[in-house]
Formats: C-alpha cells, structure tokens, sequence
C-alpha cells in the first residue's frame, strides 16, 4: 500500500524486539520492570534521551534521535575524537547527577557471576583455560569498592548518538542503575581503546586506566554466554573474544 513505511528489526532476542517504522522504534519486552526502569531513568537523566511518544505495555513507542551512532563493537570508528571527547563529558554529568532511587548488583553479585561464567566458558570448551584465567586475574582490579553514582549500565558506543562533534542522546536505559563510574566508560571505550583518551578527556576528571581495563576482560567475560545464546557472535573480529585476547 502506499505510504507504508517499512518494518526493520533492529534486535531480536528471547523476552525482547525492538522494531524501526520510520521515525519510530518500538520495544516490546515482556519484562515491564526493565520498562518502568528505562522510562523513569530517561526522565531522570540529566543528557539528551529519545521521546517517548507513548506507552502501551508491552510496547514503549521511542522518537528515533537525530545524527547516527557513536560507533559499533569489532567496526573502526569514523567519528572524530571531539565526539568521543563529547561522550565522556555526558558520561560526566550522567555520573554527576543524584542518584536513582533503586540499586545496582552488589560486588558480591558480580564477582559470583564472574566465577559461574569463567566456570562454563571453560568447561564447554568454549575459550582456552589459561584466557580465561588470565582474563579473570586482570578482572580482580574492579572488583573493589566504589563510589556509587547514577550509572547507563550498557553504555556501548551503538547507544551514544553523535552529529558531528555533539552528543545528540543516548538510547537503552534498561540497565540504568547506582553502580561504578568506570563501568560506564569500559563499556564505551570497549574494543575502541584507541579512543580511550579521548573519552577520559571529554570526562574532566581523574581516572584508572587499570580499573577501565579490568572492566573491559570482566564485561567480556561475562558477555559471552548471553551473547550465543541469543544468537550473537563474541568471536567476531573486535568483539568480545579478541578483547580478552588483547590483554594477553
């Protein structure tokens, strides 16, 4: 018929789609406390989020943001260093801002579910033992106490929007939460390390670089299952497998 727009899908995994039709995306989830998150964390953001044009559950209906995407895991990025620059600084004022009335994953949380992963990525033969081990030993550096602050929780590089120079939103904020500032910024700068610098500038305040790669092996580690189980593939080039292997 004419005038229809087209339907894309842009992810589509086990409880959750989210659907492109011209301007407007449409995440379905079957979980609505992951929704009741992603809504009350936009509106408490203090950096550019998507519209929200209306809720039905389980459909959350989003205005797409202007510009494109900051950059995409195992792609070189194209965009310049003042955006990534650009970057940290909303990361900075993310981070700044009070924090949201429900909490994060315990330390105590994190490294039980870092251990159950290293356990089945070995036992399935998944990576080589003494990756996995050298990655878990490198991973120890996060897990230490923190400040807590008003964290993305997913802040990949596919989520930061950019037109030219300027952040223009940051999208998915299922997993917003109190957590560890430098969490955020692994997840952004990882498998992008040559913009690690620029993120850490556009941030404006001191930082571990240790602490940003430890977050890096730990992410990955604990990526990996959910990602082939859900129809991705962590071995492909840049991606989750090849930053472990860079910190051999």
């Amino acid at each position: 018929m004419a005038g229809m727009e087209d339907v894309e899908v842009v992810v589509a995994h086990h409880g959750c789609a989210t659907l492109r039709v011209g301007d407007v995306f449409l995440k379905i989830d079957a979980d609505q406390t992951r929704t009741d998150v992603e809504v009350e964390a936009m509106a408490m953001a203090p950096i550019p989020t998507p519209e929200i044009l209306w809720r039905r559950p389980p459909v959350l209906a989003l205005a797409a943001l202007p510009g494109t995407a900051l950059g995409r895991l195992g792609e070189p990025s194209t965009t310049s260093p003042a955006a990534w620059a650009a970057a940290g600084a909303a990361a900075r004022m993310l981070h700044d801002a009070p924090l949201p009335p429900w909490p994060g994953r315990s330390l105590d949380e994190i490294a039980s579910r870092l251990d159950g992963e290293c356990e089945w990525l070995v036992t399935n033969g998944v990576l080589p033992a003494d990756l996995v081990t050298r990655n878990r030993r490198i991973a120890d550096a996060a897990l230490r106490p923190w400040t807590p602050v008003f964290t993305h929780g997913d802040l990949q590089v596919s989520h930061v929007f950019v037109d030219g120079d300027e952040i223009t939103g940051v999208i998915d904020w299922s997993e917003a939460a109190r957590g560890d500032a430098l969490y955020d910024l692994a997840v952004l700068t990882l498998g992008h390390e040559e913009h690690l610098g620029d993120v850490v500038a556009g941030y404006g305040a001191p930082v571990d670089l240790d602490v940003i790669r430890a977050w890096w092996s730990l992410r990955s580690l604990l990526a990996i299952r959910w990602l082939i189980e859900h129809g991705f593939d962590p071995s492909s080039p840049g991606c989750e497998i090849d930053v472990l292997r860079s910190r051999m």
